[in-house]
């Protein structure tokens, strides 16, 4: 199996910071049209999200299912499917005990694709990681999957290093996904 890996806020949602609000929960312009036209290539879909607001204390990870059930209904909306739901609560500088630690699993560390990639038979070297950051970017590369950096202005560091480069940048969800079917035609 081949999968597209997708940051949720600012590359498949709108970006609202701590969001965790169903009813706030909006595809980006073009989402539907992008992921139809990724899963006519038989790749499946799969959220792959650092949400620090746990180990910050801005809400209890009890609100991530409200979260994966909106993004899958949005997802159904569009005849379309979410395979899996992955994310990290930690953040080194956390002020809940138990989420305040360093961690392989927050990106830009791979350890939420490598566990996808286990529990699901996917193909790392097939996939691609999309994300609006260079730590996206960095985890995806890390992976070993194909990735691409969705510039749209959310990146504020701009810290380079041979992990950090992109596969290929596009402006939106969209324009990705059609240098990710071109990609896949030249091959």
């Amino acid at each position: 199996m081949k999968a597209i890996f997708l940051d949720k806020d600012g590359t498949l949602v709108d970006d609202l910071p701590y969001n965790v609000e169903p009813r706030r929960i909006r595809l980006v312009s073009g989402a539907g049209a992008a992921l139809r036209l990724l899963a006519r290539l038989d790749y499946r879909f799969f959220v792959i999200s650092n949400q620090s607001g746990i180990a910050h204390g801005c809400f209890g990870e009890d609100a991530m299912g409200p979260v994966a059930d909106r993004l899958a209904d949005l997802l159904f909306r569009e005849n379309l499917a979410l395979d899996g739901f992955y994310y990290c609560p930690h953040h080194p500088l956390g002020t809940i005990g138990t989420y305040a630690m360093v961690c392989a699993c927050r990106k830009p560390s791979p350890g939420m694709l490598i566990k996808a990639a286990h529990e699901h038979d996917i193909n790392l070297r097939d996939s691609w990681m999309i994300g609006d950051i260079l730590h996206d970017v960095e985890a995806g590369n890390r992976a070993g999957c194909r990735t691409l950096l969705i510039d749209n202005g959310n990146e504020t560091e701009w810290r380079l290093g041979p992990r950090r480069v992109p596969t290929r940048m596009a402006p939106d969800l969209y324009a990705a996904a059609v240098l990710i079917a071109a990609h896949a035609e030249m091959r």
